[in-house]
């Protein structure tokens, strides 16, 4: 429904990835009510989880806040219709 018009912030992502984050995001807002956040976010990171493999992070919503550290390649934050996404892989210490 909103595919394509998801407006990227700030990322260090490849392309590729970056319109994966994009499309599922999408495809999320499709299966879930805009209001529920936690399922949107909890859709989007076990689709990461299972395309890129475990540790992902997932944050939706319209108000938040973060400080955190992700490794390097795997950081996105969008505005997709109302919301906003967060899409990290934690960084191994």
């Amino acid at each position: 429904m909103l595919e394509g018009k998801a407006k990227v912030e700030e990322t260090d992502m490849p392309v590729k990835m970056q319109m994966q984050a994009m499309r599922i995001a999408s495809q999320s807002l499709d299966l879930f009510d805009v209001f529920d956040s936690i399922s949107i976010a909890a859709h989007i990171k076990k689709e990461f989880d299972e395309r890129y493999g475990s540790g992902w992070q997932c944050v939706v919503g319209t108000n938040f806040g973060c400080f955190f550290t992700h490794s390097k390649g795997t950081f996105i934050y969008f505005h997709l219709g109302t919301l906003n996404f967060l899409i990290f892989k934690g960084a191994t210490l």
